[in-house]
């Protein structure tokens, strides 16, 4: 590989890493979507396929409902049936969907009024409707006690995702268009155990034959364990420890590294026991890059119709009457875009923007305010500790071209689209090989794995640590790549007096946190063991 080109794979590090400057990704991430959890997209990933065999694909990864406690029943986390929960596909680089893949919903009761109980003495018996989702065992092979059935439609738009032709997705395993979602993680008596909901769970993986393309996929939409991790609390509550790695290196465990810095922990993982519901995808590739040159952008949406009229006589599936224009109510590209890049006043806006009309949010890009909050709270402490008087700990490059031209553009040869538009979305190289999972590095291009964060982005790429580091500077210093120092010529090392730190929350993610198959992600936290 030529030293150019090497310098443009690295440079492709803060593709979408500028966008990641916050320390925590989308969960609760705008005023308005607060207030409706079930359309509020907490994740998005997108790589291709690691699974033996299944070279020839890509994975799409949509994370809904965030914060999910296991034990949060009896209704636990269904989907909103009013909305449109889509993942879109721009192929040439004009940031506008070329294909879009729309999941609706329908939740109902088994035998249209659901389970109910004989109770009473005998002369005075009623049949009464029982409060639960289930009432008794649950398992791949009898799945007649439960009490609460979800499915969903999915289809394929091309063009327009409002006035597109849009085509159903057939289901190949078992025929027709609806696909069935499994109840969440209850409880290991309900499922008997871990093994057994993972047994349960698997078959609801569908195959599926997709339209215009000569090859099946798979889909899988059910809940899993939050796949991201990150200190959280801590962090909103002025980022309340010392994010510098306080080892030698990450793991090492010697206490070595910055004093008082923190050091690798689950126990820092704030999402560690919480769940989402992910909507996942697998296409083959040769389905997603239609005539460009093999890369996609690509981010998740969900929107709602204009109105909704509440129903003062409600009734299970009767509680509201919803009509007009559907409208886009949540957003989802890279990670951690919209807490802190984008200010409070326009968080709601960005939450309802489309990719190409991202021109409106550039301020926040040439002139992120996350490195100058670090500056505030830590200078004085950091000054003090290492002896030094540094005038500031952010990067001094205004406007921050290193990271304005990686986000809004990709780069030529790894990650930049046939037509390049500046937009905020996740940038896959379909023609880079896949990683095994037992390879990955959890720092992608950054730990010298093409197939990782910022090309797409994969379950273990550890985007906190990664994105902390790049937002202060470590692209004005030379990044190892094959073990020789390339100079990306972005900016220089006077403009970044902490671009070498090692950054990071202490909550560490890798692929071994993960499953090596489709859907990837890691079975969820029981309800009660």
């Amino acid at each position: 590989m030529k030293i150019k080109t090497l310098s443009l794979v690295i440079g492709a590090l803060c593709t979408g890493m500028v966008a990641s400057t916050a320390m925590s990704s989308s969960h609760r991430e705008a005023p308005n979507i607060t207030r409706m959890p079930t359309v509020d997209s907490t994740d998005f990933y997108a790589f291709n396929s690691y699974e033996d065999g299944r070279g020839d694909y890509v994975t799409l990864i949509a994370n809904y409902v965030p914060l999910q406690d296991a034990y949060g029943g009896p209704n636990y986390f269904a989907l909103d049936p009013a909305a449109v929960y889509s993942i879109h596909i721009d192929n040439n680089g004009d940031a506008v969907e070329d294909l879009t893949y729309q999941f609706r919903f329908n939740q109902s009761l088994p035998n249209e009024t659901g389970v109910a109980l004989t109770v009473g003495p005998e002369g005075n018996t009623r049949q009464v409707a029982v409060p639960l989702k289930n009432v008794g065992g649950i398992s791949a092979g009898d799945q007649s006690a439960a009490n609460f059935i979800e499915t969903y439609a999915l289809s394929v738009v091309e063009g327009d995702r409002r006035t597109g032709t849009a085509m159903n997705v057939q289901n190949a395993t078992m025929g027709g268009t609806t696909f069935g979602k499994p109840l969440d993680f209850i409880g290991t008596k309900t499922f008997s155990s871990r093994e057994a909901y993972a047994e349960y769970a698997n078959s609801f993986i569908h195959e599926v034959a997709l339209p215009n393309c000569e090859m099946n996929g798979r889909v899988f939409v059910g809940q899993r364990k939050d796949p991201f991790a990150v200190n959280l609390g801590n962090t909103f509550d002025l980022v309340n420890y010392v994010p510098i790695e306080g080892d030698s290196e990450r793991g090492a465990g010697d206490g070595e590294g910055f004093p008082g810095g923190i050091t690798q922990s689950m126990e820092n993982d704030d999402l560690r026991q919480k769940n989402v519901t992910s909507l996942a995808l697998e296409i083959p590739k040769s389905c997603l890059t239609g005539e460009g040159n093999g890369t996609i952008g690509t981010w998740t949406t969900a929107s709602l119709p204009q109105a909704r009229i509440l129903n003062p006589d409600a009734s299970f599936n009767n509680t509201e009457v919803n009509g007009g224009a559907l409208t886009q109510v949540s957003r989802l590209g890279n990670p951690l875009v919209n807490e802190l890049v984008i200010g409070l006043k326009d968080k709601d806006r960005f939450s309802s923007a489309e990719p190409k009309d991202d021109g409106q949010f550039a301020d926040y890009v040439t002139h992120p305010s996350l490195p100058e909050l670090l500056n505030i709270l830590f200078k004085d402490a950091v000054n003090q500790t290492l002896g030094t008087n540094m005038e500031t700990l952010a990067p001094t490059n205004f406007p921050r071209t290193d990271l304005v031209t990686a986000f809004l553009t990709g780069f030529e040869g790894v990650n930049q689209l046939a037509t390049v538009t500046p937009s905020e979305v996740l940038r896959l190289n379909t023609g880079i090989a896949a990683t095994p999972a037992s390879a990955q590095s959890a720092f992608g291009v950054a730990g010298d794995d093409l197939a990782g964060f910022p090309n797409g982005r994969r379950p273990g790429d550890d985007v906190v640590d990664i994105a902390l580091r790049v937002v202060m500077g470590r692209l004005c210093y030379p990044i190892p790549v094959n073990g020789e120092p390339t100079n990306l010529g972005l900016c220089q090392q006077e403009d970044a007096n902490v671009g070498e730190v090692a950054f990071t929350d202490g909550a560490p993610v890798d692929a071994s946190m993960m499953k090596i198959s489709f859907p990837y992600l890691a079975d969820p936290v029981p309800g009660s063991e």
